[in-house]
């Protein structure tokens, strides 16, 4: 299981940098635009980019979206996001972390995170599908105590794992599994999309079960659904990749129908955000915090300055946007008038 679980990865990080793997369709962000103030009245250094998510004080509202681990090559990509997360003062989760419930050996690539940053607000990862495979609320707690976390991510990916050879399907009865398992640990469980986006209707079960934030990981960026099919060996299942390369709610249309259904709710949004004015845009929608992966992905890959540049630019975009918009801090971003861009 190990043994496949990690050429999987492989074969998963291999994929996520190329261009194959992104969808061709944009987030849904370029619909929208900040109004420009041409008097912000005050300095760019005034620009606060302080928030406080969950109760975790972080100086930028930004998490390194869960990409890696359980491999030799996931060890090095997590240690450059961890000290590029460390520098800048963002959040940071790890990709999935079955890997390590079955082989002690894998969970040095995740628990370098902790030991590299310290100080960061760190989330852990497993599927929600996993609950149906065995997985319980004592594996949940032990993925996090080991990883050093403040909560941890469930993700859904029922279209990944309805193409991915070895995928679990069964994504029945999960809502009442997933809030077993809220009840059941002391910290908070966040809930994730891979890419596909999160609906009303599953974003008011997944709060009325308990979970303290969600992601809604709209379409616009990688694909899983067209990297499985670029892994596949049977043609079916290629053919499928590209069938459902493109399938999913745009980031932006799933952020303002998960805003809409939970008024006061934590929101994550991510998705194919690429850049900081995305990031002030999807703020402005609602969002509470921003995940991003492809773009600090690739620089991890090269080394840690690449990644704390990468996530410098990113903060250094942010803060131009809030001051063009007027807006002195994260807050303020939701008062600023959004203007729907026609085309």
């Amino acid at each position: 299981m190990a043994k496949t679980l990690r050429r999987r990865k492989e074969e998963h990080l291999r994929w996520a940098v190329t261009p194959e793997a992104s969808m061709r369709r944009p987030n849904g962000l370029e619909r929208w635009e900040l109004v420009h103030r041409a008097l912000p009245e005050m300095n760019l250094e005034d620009v606060d980019t302080r928030v406080t998510f969950l109760g975790k004080s972080l100086q930028v509202p930004l998490i390194i979206a869960s990409m890696t681990g359980g491999t030799a090559e996931a060890t090095h990509i997590n240690r450059n996001l961890a000290r590029a997360a460390e520098a800048v003062g963002a959040a940071m989760a790890v990709g999935s972390q079955r890997i390590m419930l079955d082989d002690a050996a894998a969970a040095a690539s995740f628990t370098v995170v902790r030991n590299t940053a310290p100080h960061i607000v760190l989330y852990g990862n497993l599927g929600a599908a996993q609950l149906n495979d065995g997985v319980g609320p004592a594996d949940v707690q032990r993925a996090c105590e080991v990883l050093g976390a403040n909560g941890m991510f469930l993700h859904l990916n029922a279209l990944q794992e309805a193409i991915q050879a070895e995928g679990n399907t069964d994504f029945s009865h999960l809502v009442d599994r997933i809030g077993a398992v809220v009840r059941a640990v002391p910290f908070p469980i966040l809930v994730k999309e891979v890419g596909c986006g999160i609906d009303r209707d599953s974003a008011r079960a997944l709060a009325a079960a308990g979970v303290a934030a969600i992601d809604v990981s709209g379409a616009g960026g990688t694909s899983w659904a067209r990297i499985e099919g670029l892994r596949a060996t049977d043609p079916r299942r290629a053919r499928m990749g590209a069938v459902f390369g493109e399938w999913g709610t745009p980031t932006a249309v799933a952020l303002q129908d998960c805003r809409r259904a939970l008024p006061a709710y934590p929101l994550i949004a991510s998705g194919g955000i690429r850049n900081g004015l995305e990031a002030a845009k999807a703020l402005a929608l609602g969002a509470n915090m921003v995940a991003l992966a492809g773009p600090l992905l690739k620089a991890a890959q090269k080394s840690a300055d690449e990644a704390i540049a990468a996530l410098d630019t990113l903060t250094a975009e942010l803060r131009v946007a809030m001051f063009v918009s007027g807006a002195r801090d994260v807050a303020s971003l939701t008062t600023r008038q959004l203007r729907r861009v026609r085309r």
